[in-house]
């Protein structure tokens, strides 16, 4: 950390999102005021420079000199370690704020953070567990385009009274990762997120060419172990992720099962929720 100290940084900020400190810094002043829309949602800055992870950017000149050859790297550093280096400065900010994300999400003393899209639907959350590239960004999308709010495609966040609260990805994020998510908001006009929404469905499924929707209903232990299975914080603080679940859960049906094409199964899922009312 002295080698990083005595790089010399022209900006910084300490924060705290979710009671997780942390510290961000930079070599150029312009680029924290590009990365403070990136934080955590409902993020405060803090008095306290003593944080829990500290991130060093270290961004290559604006303006490289005509004709130089030299290739100026951005690096990114989490505490001591290196977790990035490209030529693209967009590449770097979005391992940024994947990793950010992730170590709230993980640390987290006040809220249970679950790998699930989420959105609402007449005042309830339908909760869509599953890791990357599991399909749930694809399943959010679809619902958002019949009518749902869109609260998350990342995480689903928990309050210990088991209501979900809206985690919507940046802007700036969504619109380089080429999900459809962006566009789909800025064409019907919506506001991404909204009040705490007790949880009213969970659907866990799994993507399968040409598979017909005939899900099975899980157990409340059941439902708690395979939320749990996507749970941030599960090996850090199991108990109360699991106390957490089992509050948020309790009276709301889950699904397991596979599913075809997106388009074949929103209907059958929503009415799942309308008739669990």
């Amino acid at each position: 950390m002295e080698e990083l100290d005595r790089l010399g940084w022209e900006a910084g900020i300490a924060f705290r999102a979710y009671g997780t400190h942390v510290g961000v810094r930079v070599n150029q002043a312009d680029v924290l005021e590009r990365l403070q829309p990136l934080f955590p949602p409902g993020w405060k800055s803090a008095r306290s420079r003593v944080v829990d992870r500290l991130y060093s950017l270290r961004v290559g000149p604006n303006r490289p000199s005509p004709g130089s050859r030299i290739r100026w790297y951005n690096l990114l550093y989490a505490n001591t370690q290196r977790i990035a280096r490209t030529l693209d400065l967009d590449d770097l900010l979005q391992v940024l704020v994947a990793d950010m994300r992730l170590f709230v999400a993980e640390t987290s003393e006040t809220r249970v953070f679950i790998h699930a899209g989420v959105v609402g639907w007449r005042g309830r959350a339908i909760v869509l567990p599953g890791k990357t590239f599991s399909g749930k960004s694809t399943l959010v999308a679809g619902l958002v385009k019949v009518g749902a709010t869109y609260y998350s495609d990342e995480y689903a966040v928990f309050d210990s009274h088991g209501r979900v609260h809206a985690f919507p990805l940046p802007p700036e994020i969504l619109e380089g990762s080429g999900r459809s998510i962006a566009e789909l908001i800025e064409e019907l006009g919506v506001t991404p997120g909204g009040p705490p929404l007790p949880v009213g469905l969970v659907i866990v499924s799994e993507y399968k060419p040409g598979a017909r929707w005939s899900p099975q209903t899980l157990s409340p232990g059941q439902a708690a172990l395979a939320l749990l299975a996507n749970t941030a914080s599960a090996r850090l603080q199991p108990q109360r992720a699991l106390e957490t679940l089992k509050r948020a859960v309790g009276r709301a049906p889950v699904l397991i099962g596979v599913r075809g094409e997106v388009d074949e199964v929103l209907e059958k899922m929503l009415a799942e929720l309308d008739n669990a009312a």
